[in-house]
């Protein structure tokens, strides 16, 4: 008889472990998740800002792909899941959304909430070189002479296209720097940037955000009249879950609205083009 007080204890506790392991925390099949697609010189900034925004939206989950803005466009296109697009560029986000005027929709794809989309950061194609600057390169025209080796990204990328406008610009034959050995490629700017940071070759046209965050020697910088502006457009996407497009819309607007996320971008070296409440 002496046990029963025990016993009951015991029920009492069973009956109440349930509430005990209430938490104000959500399960992570509570949380609604949001598919980010961005543009691989976004990386180091966005993971910034997630980090804050989930401390603060506990029932979100932000997922990136981080890659070239013309492969993650493909993406979209042959059916992967995307919430949230943040282009290097606006051919190809004009590519997926049907209210595209300047004619680069020619599939008549309609992956972009239009409403939502934005011009969200502008950014700066620039030259960099390793910090030993072993090919002793100060600027752009420094290209044509000598045996030094250009990383540039493919022309489908975004930094590819600029950087190739900027070669034009200079009245460099790409055609001539290939058959001199003098120029290779890569499939994103970070490809670039890791490249040039390894010694790999002795200079590449990179973002300055890039340049930054590799810790490369900045020696030029394009000006507009060698290539246009890198603009960066955002949106929600049709491709991307119903449950979650609220979430999706709430996190654009936290890019270009909240104080701390205005920081890093200032921090990593874009200009903030969006206007918010703040």
């Amino acid at each position: 008889m002496k046990r029963k007080p025990l016993v009951c204890a015991c029920l009492i506790s069973a009956l109440l472990l349930p509430m005990w392991g209430c938490s104000s925390t959500p399960t992570t099949s509570e949380q609604t998740e949001v598919v980010v697609f961005a543009a691989a010189s976004l990386e180091s900034a966005l993971t910034q800002i997630a980090q804050t925004y989930e401390a603060q939206h506990e029932d979100v989950k932000l997922t990136f792909t981080f890659d070239s803005s013309g492969t993650l466009k493909t993406q979209i296109e042959e059916g992967a899941v995307c919430d949230l697009f943040l282009s290097a560029a606006q051919k190809q986000m004009n590519q997926l959304d049907s209210q595209d005027t300047t004619g680069a929709n020619t599939d008549g794809l309609d992956f972009v909430y239009s409403d939502t989309r934005i011009d969200l950061l502008e950014n700066q194609v620039v030259l960099a070189v390793p910090p030993e600057n072993p090919g002793k390169i100060n600027s752009f025209s420094d290209l044509a002479s000598g045996d030094d080796l250009l990383c540039i990204g493919n022309d489908d990328v975004p930094v590819g296209a600029y950087s190739l406008e900027i070669l034009d610009h200079l009245g460099y034959s790409l055609d001539q720097l290939e058959d001199q050995g003098k120029v290779t490629y890569a499939s994103n700017v970070s490809e670039v940037a890791r490249q040039v940071q390894e010694g790999v070759v002795d200079a590449g046209m990179v973002y300055a955000t890039d340049a930054s965050t590799y810790g490369l020697n900045v020696v030029d910088a394009a000006t507009p009249e060698m290539c246009q502006q890198v603009i960066y457009p955002a949106a929600a996407m049709k491709s991307g879950g119903a449950d979650s497009y609220d979430a999706a819309e709430d996190f654009l607007t936290y890019l270009y609205t909240n104080e701390e996320a205005i920081s890093v971008w200032k921090d990593v070296g874009f200009t903030l083009i969006a206007q918010g409440e703040n």
